[in-house]
């Protein structure tokens, strides 16, 4: 009757508005405003209709009375969020536990195979080569090291062909499968087969287990296929992964040294450059670094840097990467300088207290050296020798090895030839094993964590990033050691041990119904760098899942920016409990809406990890919590509905613990839980007493939506699509009123939808933007396009359903529809109008309705940048400053070009003539003919070439102000008066604004919501760089071992150091003591 009254009404307003469009013209260009009592009139019309069309598809009075019905029968409950955090940390750690203590069992059957195994150079040992296997010659049998070996689909591994019983080796391409060292430790190895299955069985959710040994191969549990890329070869090498650098050495300062006198130039500085790459490869977060040039002069490779270190994060090594293009080899190369210049660094920066204070080490990279300079290590390194020298020597000549080769010696370092850009990585490789040394005679088995990261370099991670994207994990190591006698004071490292903890597991530890609405937990590192965080963005170019350079090193002081002080941050980094509040801005839907609220964060540390964790919870109805009671019959009975489905990434019951149970679904599996059928289900009890409350609650919606289905004339132009609901548990209902083909966004509510559906860390952007509305009211908005242009066409309502009428009532459910815009739209027009233009915009000031439909879903500041201007004057509006520092800006850099020149036959021709040449004249080239080679017959062509890199942006974001209801205006512009009137669409988050068209307002500039890229100078660059936030070092160090035996320190054929000087440092540490 009340939609009959309004269209009765609606009749009597046109007739209205055509006479009020009519004496409009009149007035169109003089000072006089647009009457508001007509825009107000309209606007009272349409939010009566619309709203009237909402409520009833959506079902949200009858939902909202069921939970009344309920009101006497609950107990609401202010959440404590100190326990609650304490809570989820220990929840964690054991779950951490149990996978370091898979780990600790691989560390000792590993040390006891290898202390039985004799060496045997000439062993023979078919193995299960991970890149051979089920390969078959021309003749169809299997080739060697290739034999069968059975990969059956699992889906623990997401489906991938693996075989659980054995484990596979991955040898690096430019190592030789039968090397003695290698198949000797293959052959010990192997008893790890029985720990990888048995640790299996006693956690089913575990995953990737592996061995990555010292000598080079990897051996990886369940056994899988590895393939090799288009070029047949497999790079990698697990020795240079983070988690094996991590776990064998201890944290470093270190200073790299480059000669680049005028001898370096050509290949051997090409050859340096690589060498200084490769070593800051080997670099994590815990160490710190800078690199000198020298010749008859020193040269900062980042002047800005002069005399301190910097962190070895990910955005400090590849600054220095892109600074190492601009070295160039000339004049005399003065090492004393450089050495006293290096030694005076390492001792200055120690003593602020900032670095790693553990080990320490100066790494050289020259053709050779004139002297030993025993002079300046007497005087900076003697008798202790705490800084490790390791020296390596550009180039086939060995004339200077011998000095080179004594430096190390006597510093406790390593001495190596690199010839070649292929001999880099092997060489570079030498160092850890050193630095490993003291670690390896105190048999300490350090557990270490490595931060967030993507690996898509092995088989599996390249597989799933085809099927559900690339997967976030940290990784648990430990290192392996030789334990037979003979061997201890060499400190011989064998290997480290690990296995995959993937991020969404730590997730399943999270009870998202109790964190409320906006509430979420996060984890970051000693470091400060987020583990997880639902603002964290690791990839970027949706839909190519590209991984952001620096992902990895995102500090939580970039995500929750408005802490300013990074109390937050400290406090979590130093491992203390306690709360913090602050005032947020946080973003949704694309970073196009922002919601401003005030959150109470609590944290505390995990307690056997470097990470701490922290909970966010909103003030108001995220403080609050709520029980419900039903019995488990009343439940069960209307969990059985087909239009009931339960959050897929919410852990109702762990599925994970037993193989029988993984093909579950969370809603099997409480059905089984509930009855009994299945007493080895661990489930959420509190959870699934909720689940079950509200399933009973919202049951008679189901009826409700069928009997308006049924009833077609109701919704005969089938302009609503869509009703859903959604409650804090999780649970959600959906109703079409039209065919699932006839559906205008055929992903609305879909996995394909990740804003609209439950998932690990947020609820649905329609569930969080109505909590925010007043109650009663809807929220309308139109799904931004991915593309430029936007071309949804559909419009979503929703409404909140709260238990009690205040701000301490929790947010139990919220509903709402989908329509066609097309739909929406019709209901807002009643007459054709001149001299004015109508809008109708939401609370971030984005167009919903207008005459240009090519307009629709633009901000209104970029159609109307005159009105949008004078409503943020007036305060109808206000801008709010958002950051993004994890955005990608273009770029314009220079890119190298040289194809070009190998299309021409007579070119390629010459480049091949000149390959052979270098190889039968390596020594000449070297030397002399280096500049000819790089002559403009090679020359690259250079060229600009537009590119994405990480950079910090500022963007604004507009809020309406809820206590302005209507306003009128007139703007001055250069030879008129433009009037407008806006008017709040009741019980909505709508705007109707009216425009005079007549008038044009070109000075005034459009308001745009455009990102710009924060441009900081080259001070401000060079403080950045210099600026260092807290961290926390890791608790153990091993820098040095009386024991050590330091005798072992590289060499070339041929080579021995001079005996005085090797003995001068070991009687100056022995008269010392």
């Amino acid at each position: 009757m009340i939609l009959n009254l309004l269209r009765a009404f609606w009749g009597v307003f046109f007739i209205f508005w055509t006479a009020f469009n009519t004496a409009l013209v009149d007035v169109v260009g003089s000072e006089q405003q647009i009457p508001l009592s007509v825009v107000k009139l309209w606007a009272s019309a349409f939010g009566g209709e619309i709203k009237s069309i909402a409520a009833k598809y959506s079902g949200s009075q009858l939902l909202q009375k069921k939970y009344k019905e309920y009101e006497k029968d609950v107990s609401i409950e202010e959440i404590d969020g100190l326990q609650l955090v304490k809570n989820l940390a220990k929840s964690m750690e054991e779950m951490f536990h149990k996978k370091s203590e898979a780990v600790r069992r691989l560390v000792e059957a590993a040390e006891d195979a290898h202390l039985k195994h004799e060496f045997d150079a000439d062993l023979q040992y078919e193995y299960f080569n991970a890149v051979l296997i089920n390969e078959r010659d021309e003749e169809g049998n299997f080739l060697e090291l290739g034999k069968e070996f059975i990969l059956e689909p699992n889906d623990h591994f997401n489906n991938l062909p693996v075989n659980i019983s054995l484990s596979d080796v991955q040898v690096p391409t430019n190592m030789y499968n039968k090397d003695p060292a290698i198949v000797n430790g293959v052959f010990w190895s192997e008893s790890l087969n029985k720990v990888f299955v048995d640790n299996f069985d006693r956690d089913p959710s575990l995953i990737w287990q592996y061995f990555g040994s010292a000598k080079g191969f990897f051996r990886q549990y369940p056994g899988i296929k590895w393939e090799p890329d288009e070029n047949g070869v497999i790079a990698f090498d697990c020795r240079n992964r983070k988690w094996y650098i991590q776990a064998a050495t201890s944290p470093k300062d270190v200073v790299i040294l480059v000669d680049v006198s005028g001898s370096m130039k050509g290949l051997r500085l090409t050859i340096a450059k690589q060498t200084v790459s490769s070593i800051l490869d080997t670099l994590g977060d815990d160490d710190f670094f800078n690199i000198i040039a020298y010749n008859e002069e020193l040269h900062y490779v980042e002047p800005c840097l002069n005399g301190t270190l910097v962190q070895a994060d990910r955005a400090n090594k590849e600054h220095f990467r892109e600074h190492l293009n601009k070295l160039f080899a000339k004049g005399i190369g003065m090492l004393d300088i450089a050495l006293n210049e290096a030694f005076n660094i390492l001792n200055d920066f120690n003593h602020t207290g900032q670095g790693s204070i553990c080990s320490q080490a100066i790494m050289l990279i020259t053709d050779g050296a004139v002297d030993t300079y025993d002079t300046i290590f007497a005087k900076h390194n003697w008798p202790d020798r705490k800084v490790r020298m390791f020296t390596y020597l550009i180039g086939r000549e060995a004339a200077f090895a011998d000095n080179l080769k004594w430096m190390a010696c006597a510093n406790k370092g390593f001495f190596t030839q690199i010839s070649t850009l292929a001999d880099v990585q092997e060489n570079v490789m030498e160092y850890l094993h050193v630095l490993s040394r003291p670690k390896v005679i105190d048999q300490e088995h350090d557990v270490v964590w490595t931060e967030a990261y993507i690996d898509s370099t092995l088989p599996q991670a390249q597989k799933l990033a085809d099927d559900q994207g690339l997967v976030l994990m940290t990784t648990v190591a430990m290192p392996v050691f030789s334990k037979q006698n003979e061997t201890r004071s060499k400190g011989i490292l064998l290997g480290v041990v690990g296995t995959d903890v993937p991020v969404k597991e730590l997730l399943k530890a999270i009870p998202k119904y109790k964190l409320g609405i906006h509430g979420y937990a996060f984890a970051i590192t000693n470091n400060g760098y987020i583990l997880t965080h639902p603002e964290l963005r690791p990839l970027y170019e949706e839909g190519k899942k590209r991984r952001k350079p620096n992902y990895s090193s995102v500090d939580l002081s970039e995500v929750e920016w408005e802490d300013r002080d990074d109390v937050l941050r400290n406090a979590m980094v130093n491992r203390k409990t306690g709360k913090f509040s602050m005032e947020v801005k946080k973003t949704v839907d694309k970073g196009k809406r922002v919601l401003v609220m005030t959150n109470d964060y609590y944290y505390t540390d995990i307690r056997g990890t470097p990470f701490s964790l922290g909970v966010a919870l909103c003030r108001g109805h995220g403080k609050y919590f709520f029980r419900g009671n039903v019995t488990i019959e009343e439940g069960l009975h209307d969990l059985e509905h087909p239009d009931v489905s339960l959050a897929d990434e919410w852990s109702y019951c762990n599925t994970d613990l037993h193989p029988e149970h993984h093909q579950m679904t969370q809603l099997e599996a409480i059905k089984l839980y509930l009855t009994g059928k299945e007493p080895l289900l661990q489930c959420d009890k509190e959870l699934i007493q909720e689940v079950l409350f509200d399933a009973v609650v919202s049951a008679p919606i189901e009826a409700y939506w069928t009997s308006l289905a049924l009833n077609k004339s109701e919704n005969s132009d089938k302009g609503v699509e869509v009703a859903f609901l959604g409650t804090r548990t999780g649970l959600s209902r959906i109703n079409l009123f039209v065919g699932p083909e006839q559906l205008t966004n055929q992903d609305f509510l879909t996995a394909e939808d990740k804003e609209n559906i439950f998932n690990a860390d947020h609820f649905p952007l329609w569930y969080r933007r109505a909590a925010e509305q007043l109650p009663g009211s809807f929220v309308y908005s139109i799904p931004f396009s991915r593309e430029t242009a936007n071309k949804s066409n559909v419009v979503t309502a929703s409404t909140a359903i709260q238990l009690l009428d205040d701000r301490k009532s929790p947010v139990v459910a919220a509903v709402g529809i989908q329509m066609k815009l097309e739909f929406f739209q019709r209901k807002f027009w009643t007459a054709s109008r001149q001299a004015i233009n109508c809008y109708l915009i939401d609370n971030n000031g984005f167009i919903l309705v207008s005459e240009d439909y090519r307009q629709t879903g633009n901000f209104f500041g970029e159609i109307e940048g005159a009105v949008m201007n004078k409503l943020l004057t007036m305060g109808s509006f206000k801008r709010i400053t958002l950051y993004d520092y994890q955005a990608m800006c273009r770029t314009n850099k220079e890119s190298s070009d040289s194809a070009h020149s190998l299309l021409d036959p007579y070119n390629a021709f010459f480049a091949a003539v000149k390959w052979i040449m270098t190889e039968l004249a390596m020594f000449l080239v070297e030397f002399n003919l280096c500049s000819w080679w790089h002559s403009d017959l090679t020359a690259k062509a250079q060229r600009l070439k537009q590119t994405l890199e990480p950079c910090d942006t500022e963007y604004p974001a507009f809020v309406s102000e809820r206590t302005i209801k209507e306003t009128t205006g007139n703007i001055a512009c250069d030879d008129c008066f433009k009037s407008f009137v806006i008017q709040q669409i009741p019980s909505s988050n709508l705007f109707m604004v009216v425009v005079d068209n007549e008038c044009n307002c070109e000075s005034i500039l459009p308001i745009t919501m455009e990102p710009i890229e924060i441009r900081y100078n080259e001070s401000l660059k060079c403080e950045r760089l210099k600026s260092q936030k807290i961290r926390r070092r890791p608790e153990s160090c091993h820098g040095f071992h009386p024991e050590e035996n330091a005798r072992e320190c590289g060499g070339v054929l041929g080579l021995s150091a001079k005996r005085t000087l090797v003995l001068l440092p070991l009687l100056l540490a022995i008269f010392s003591r």
